[in-house]
């Protein structure tokens, strides 16, 4: 009975094992690669899928998913005999399970030396300044290359980055020099501009303040005008509607004649020609009313004026026309 047994047991584990190798799950955006005695016989997709145990064998299993591979910095030597280093990022994708299997022994490291061989071929046509600027021209002319050589291995390079550009450290130096003597440059412009234009608005300010004050000025004086127009016309109103004889006018004028006089400059004096006979007619009023009863005050009407009071040594006496 043992023997039995033990044949059973080894009949049970061969069918597991068929069962395990006849029954194969494939991931989603995954494919396998089946052979038979070693040759490609089809592309396993995913889900559940069924091969002949102990005669179809899993050659491969691919992951479709777009898949990210960093490359070491690359020497390469620009134009201009500058040697610098460049890292490079690739973004690929198979799409093709069985070419990316046969066609290439191995499509990473070859994507790799493609890579550095097409970035040597477009550095070399260019100087380091158009290197360190043209990251943007270098990606799409990578892409181009890279993207017409995998095809045939089923794999799509949908981008290419570069990390970074260095260059030589005395290239470094001399950019960094360069680079603050720009910022030192545009900061000594900002610095410039900045007082060009306080100053203007300086001026801008004292030209407003100037003709605000000047404004101002010729308001007042207009005002102050206005108000001596205004103040002879009441006086002159006041007179003509007061009726004054000459003798009021004399006895005014007789008033006034010291604040004319005040001041070295008032050497000229306007005298009406009617200043005469009011002169006689207050002449012969106050010498009614003197101490001797109808005798001279001292005043001489017939002087015509004469006798009033001077102001100055230079002062010149002039008649008026009459008054209307």
């Amino acid at each position: 009975m043992q023997p039995i047994i033990i044949v059973l047991i080894i009949l049970v584990v061969l069918v597991f094992i068929a069962l395990v190798k006849t029954i194969q799950v494939i991931p989603q955006a995954s494919a396998a690669i089946v052979e038979r005695f070693g040759r490609y016989t089809r592309t396993l997709n995913a889900g559940l899928n069924i091969v002949v145990p102990f005669i179809d064998s899993i050659r491969n299993r691919i992951d479709l998913r777009e898949q990210v591979v960093p490359f070491p910095p690359q020497p390469v030597i620009t134009q201009d005999n500058l040697v610098v280093n460049i890292d490079t990022v690739i973004y690929y994708q198979v799409t093709d399970a069985r070419a990316a299997t046969y066609e290439v022994a191995s499509y990473i490291q070859a994507i790799e030396q493609l890579t550095v061989t097409t970035l040597r071929n477009i550095i070399g046509g260019m100087d380091l300044e158009r290197t360190l600027t043209s990251r943007e021209e270098i990606n799409a002319a990578l892409r181009g290359v890279l993207d017409e050589a995998t095809g045939k291995w089923g794999i799509r390079v949908n981008r290419v980055e570069l990390k970074a550009i260095e260059p030589p450290t005395s290239i470094q130096d001399s950019m960094e020099k360069q680079m603050r003597a720009d910022r030192d440059k545009r900061a000594a412009i900002l610095q410039a501009e900045g007082v060009r234009q306080s100053e203007i608005l300086r001026a801008e300010g004292e030209k407003q303040s100037s003709i605000l004050r000047a404004e101002g000025d010729a308001k007042a004086a207009a005002l102050r005008a206005e108000g001596e127009a205004q103040a002879i016309r009441t006086v002159f109103e006041s007179i003509h509607a007061g009726d004054a004889d000459q003798k009021l006018l004399a006895y005014q004028y007789l008033q006034m004649l010291p604040k004319i006089a005040e001041g070295d400059a008032n050497k000229l004096w306007i005298v009406p020609s009617e200043i005469g006979d009011a002169l006689k007619g207050l002449s012969g009023a106050m010498g009614n009313f003197g101490p001797m009863g109808g005798g001279s005050s001292g005043f001489n009407p017939a002087d015509n004026g004469k006798g009033a009071p001077a102001a100055d040594k230079g002062t010149e006496r002039r008649e008026q026309p009459p008054i209307d």
